[in-house]
């Protein structure tokens, strides 16, 4: 088990986000943004429309991909 926030993912908070594996976290933080988003967070819209970005295209994004599995995998396991 790792975490990494919302800040560490992209977003502009300190939220933890646990998992097991790096998709674990990041559809974790989906979910958390999707959620801001529709409490209408506007701190957190900017990292919403990215992570829309990056489901529509995920060709483009895979360098973004490769990098949070490469943080989550750097990480030390607790």
């Amino acid at each position: 088990m790792k975490t990494m926030t919302c800040r560490q993912l992209g977003g502009p908070c300190d939220l933890a986000h646990r998992g097991e594996s790096a998709d674990d976290v990041i559809n974790a933080q989906d979910k958390h943004l999707k959620q801001a988003e529709k409490a209408g967070d506007a701190a957190h819209q900017p990292a919403r429309d990215e992570m829309k970005g990056r489901w529509r295209h995920p060709k483009k994004s895979l360098g973004w991909y490769r990098d949070m599995k490469q943080a989550f995998a750097d990480l030390p396991a607790e």
